[in-house]
């Protein structure tokens, strides 16, 4: 394995040359040869999204086995399994169920709508395994005894809606969903539901009310915890695509077999989704906790390297909406409990690599407009403070900055999230509100003299044609 270099105080022009894009729908093999494939063991089988191959594959043997025992067996492997929320926020999925208030009705939601940018795990997984996801579903609804789920699938997402929608009317001529599945006194109904492309409504409760049909708002919590008061006022619960991915798996093998990879709390094996300035960026099903960000990011058989065997200068660990760490943090296990000491988290699985070219005025400009036009603009700090953020860095990154500016970014993030510390402090229903603040932060603590020099010469010293024009029409 390739050791990462020290970054130079240097100013350089980028080099044209990009790299040659491993679509999402090609995932590489799980890093470690004794490692089991949990949720990507079909990646790269042909017709991987049919029933045929899903069968021939092992497809539905967890959800017979599920139906064998009781709901709460089922939920008490989920429980053993320690498995992680694998959407963003990371709470323990048999927790959560076992939190869910009791009620006649219950719901069941899958929340598919993948909006984090950088992040496509769960698309490939739609995409290339969908009856892995409907068998999930069914086993969570039948644990938890929910009366009818739902899946919620990004609308931009064309190809996983279709497969999707053509693998669950396979399901119901299987007879894993519908009436009486596998012949059992269970039943169950799954809806698809496409979103319409609002980040926001990858947020729980906001999902909630576009599935009412209302306008995706977030609801205060408390009293609306889903668990408690969910959809159309019943208890429900959210669960992402990989969460629900990883059931099958878990109810076949035990979930001791899955805490027994991983360490702590941070068991089993995790997608991520790996893109930027790396020479095979793409998504990696690895176990968690025994890998590092410099296994992942420089591994011959994962990321790498760098592209263009430039030197690392930062790198976003999970999500835009992460703080973002330097090359002194590449040691660091991709554990949920190292990841949160270190004040940053895994969150949705997405790892942002930057090379010593990269422009980070550019980078924190970038991601708060992407949070100041997604924000739904319920809360007065996030739709106000955002639209000042962006201002505010679009006038340095254009060469019209001012050196008081940077107090005023941090000044303006911190009454959106008081304090600016990880975990966050927020002022707004929402998380997307603290959202904001990370990089914008992180960038002016780890490069305030690139900063500076963006107001001291009047512009970005890494600049292009591309990107002189993009800066103009905004």
């Amino acid at each position: 394995m390739s050791k990462p270099k020290k970054p130079k105080q240097t100013k350089q022009v980028p080099t044209k040359q990009t790299p040659s894009f491993k679509p999402p729908t090609a995932a590489l093999a799980t890093h470690g040869p004794e490692l089991p494939k949990i949720v990507t063991s079909r990646i790269g089988v042909e017709n991987s999204y049919t029933l045929d191959t899903f069968l021939n594959t092992g497809g539905y043997q967890g959800l017979k086995k599920a139906l064998s025992m009781t709901p709460e067996a089922v939920s008490e492997q989920v429980m053993t399994a320690s498995l992680l929320g694998r959407g963003g926020a990371g709470f323990p999925a048999g927790r959560k169920w076992s939190m869910l208030g009791q009620s006649p009705v219950k719901y069941l939601v899958v929340n598919g709508d993948e909006s984090e940018p950088a992040t496509f795990k769960d698309r490939m997984l739609v995409e290339n395994d969908p009856h892995q996801l409907i068998e999930g579903t069914v086993i969570t609804a039948y644990a938890i005894g929910a009366v009818l789920a739902f899946i919620y699938i990004r609308g931009e997402f064309a190809l996983a809606l279709e497969r999707l929608q053509a693998a669950l009317n396979e399901a119901y001529q299987h007879g894993a969903v519908g009436k009486s599945i596998f012949g059992s006194s269970v039943s169950l109904d799954i809806i698809v539901q496409p979103g319409a492309g609002a980040y926001i409504c990858g947020e729980e409760t906001a999902l909630l009310e576009a599935l009412e049909g209302k306008r995706g708002f977030p609801r205060i919590k408390p009293p609306y915890f889903p668990a408690a008061v969910g959809l159309y006022g019943e208890p429900t619960i959210v669960n992402n695509v990989e969460t629900i991915s990883n059931i099958p798996w878990i109810v076949k093998n035990g979930g001791a077999a899955f805490r027994r990879l991983g360490e702590g709390n941070s068991t089993g094996t995790r997608l991520f989704a790996l893109s930027g300035h790396v020479k095979r960026p793409g998504n990696y099903e690895i176990e968690m906790a025994k890998n590092s960000f410099e296994n992942i990011i420089y591994d011959s058989d994962l990321g790498g390297g760098i592209l263009n065997d430039h030197e690392l200068k930062a790198f976003i660990p999970g999500g835009v909406s992460s703080p973002w760490f330097g090359p002194e943090h590449l040691g660091l296990p991709l554990s949920a409990e190292a990841v949160g000491q270190a004040g940053s988290m895994l969150g949705s699985g997405s790892i942002v690599v930057m090379d010593h070219t990269t422009c980070i005025v550019r980078v924190a400009w970038r991601i708060t407009r992407f949070f100041h036009r997604e924000s739904c603009g319920q809360c007065t700090p996030c739709r106000e403070g955002a639209g000042w953020l962006e201002k505010i860095l679009h006038r340095i990154e254009s060469g019209a900055g001012k050196e008081e500016d940077l107090d005023l970014l941090m000044d303006v993030c911190d009454n959106i999230s008081p304090g600016i510390i990880w975990p966050p402090a927020q002022t707004t229903i929402c998380p997307l509100g603290p959202s904001i603040p990370p990089s914008i932060a992180s960038g002016i603590k780890m490069f305030r003299d690139e900063f500076l020099i963006h107001v001291k010469e009047g512009g970005c010293p890494i600049s292009d044609a591309r990107h002189s024009a993009e800066v103009s029409r905004v």
